[in-house]
């Protein structure tokens, strides 16, 4: 899982900004929420224009270079913070997994061009190279001290040139670490619902119509089912026109395709079961839903947080829905704010000693989480 991320100068984020997941506390309520003391469902909240989505952007930043997923790159124009001299943006990523701990950091002058790059795996150099010093780099992965060290090409990363050049030992901790780190990053997803349209990053590749795809995973009752249990009370079929199937809704006295009547909220609960079918194929390590809600009423938005609770997958979700900030749903170290220079949760947002009983969403609203 990521335990801890940091950006520099990237979009609003001038100051170094640092999202540290393991400072959590020991809280007996929501335990599924936080796992071996990392968060594992987190809720982030902010003011508009200062970061949420940016703080989305950065961390998927790494698919970029790291694989060769989809990636939006309307998101990552305007790069470089425009108040700050610097010429740069830096990086960091920490994670733990079975097999130890990798911290993977690096620098970049434009969203495709790598300056800096260093990959430690349980407190060792794996691999790094510094091109505004030397092209030479320093690669210590076993299995890999054939390959050339001479790496000129700015976009290419390091990790990457390992991962498609070197034959390591798959039986080396230290290896198994860096496949899982690169297994983790490969299985990363950022997706939303929003008025300009549905968007995301990663996992995988293309496009796919929503409709299409719940018919081809011959999930159309599923789908049905889902949509009646969070209250959108209808009856689905398939209609196949010249072989081409469409979703259809059906009434007494006619259907009528889903994208002709459907409402907002209704589509983007489409989306979101387009991307939860992956979710249940348990491929899936890592998710990022900006805005989650944009298009729900509240109890809705409540009872998809109950469904992500569910999923085996470290899951952020971006929210100004104030009533979602409740301890019967997450737990005080799994709510976030975030400004332009820090993002923290809420148990150290405050010196009160918070317990199950508090309403966190009145102690909010009245200013008790000083950011």
């Amino acid at each position: 899982m990521l335990t801890r991320f940091e950006v520099s100068n990237f979009k609003n984020f001038n100051d170094n900004l640092v999202l540290d997941l393991t400072e959590t506390k020991k809280f007996q309520f929501n335990e599924e929420c936080v796992e071996n003391g990392i968060v594992k469902k987190a809720l982030i909240y902010g003011q508009n224009g200062t970061g949420k989505s940016n703080l989305g952007y950065a961390i998927f930043d790494i698919l970029k270079h790291l694989t060769t997923k989809n990636v939006n790159n309307q998101f990552y124009s305007n790069y470089l913070n425009a108040d700050s001299k610097k010429k740069t943006v830096s990086f960091v990523y920490e994670f733990k997994f079975q097999n130890g701990k990798v911290r993977y950091c690096y620098t970049k002058e434009d969203h495709a061009t790598l300056l800096k790059e260093k990959i430690e795996i349980n407190n060792k150099v794996f691999a790094e190279v510094d091109r505004e010093k030397s092209t030479q780099s320093v690669i210590n992965a076993k299995g890999a001290e054939s390959l050339k060290k001479n790496i000129e090409n700015k976009h290419v990363s390091i990790v990457s040139y390992i991962k498609n050049n070197a034959f390591l030992d798959e039986g080396d901790k230290t290896n198994k670490a860096f496949y899982e780190f690169i297994d983790f990053v490969e299985n990363m997803l950022f997706f939303r619902s929003l008025d300009d349209g549905n968007s995301y990053m990663g996992h995988s590749v293309g496009g796919k119509e929503i409709d299409k795809d719940i018919i081809d995973h011959d999930n159309v009752r599923r789908f049905e089912a889902f949509l009646n249990k969070l209250g959108i009370k209808c009856k689905l079929d398939v209609l196949d026109p010249a072989g081409l199937k469409i979703l259809v809704f059906v009434f007494e006295n006619k259907v009528i395709p889903f994208y002709e009547i459907a409402s907002s909220g209704t589509r983007a609960l489409a989306l979101f079961y387009f991307w939860f079918q992956r979710m249940e194929e348990k491929n899936i390590k890592f998710i990022f839903i900006d805005e989650f809600d944009a298009f729900y009423h509240f109890e809705l938005a409540k009872n998809i947080i109950e469904i992500l609770k569910e999923q085996n997958i470290q899951i952020m979700l971006t929210t100004h829905n104030t009533s979602l900030m409740s301890n019967e749903l997450l737990r005080p170290d799994c709510y976030f704010l975030i400004n332009h220079s820090r993002i923290s949760n809420l148990s150290n947002l405050t010196v009160k000693e918070l317990r199950e009983a508090h309403n966190i969403e009145k102690m909010y609203k009245a200013h008790a989480f000083a950011i």
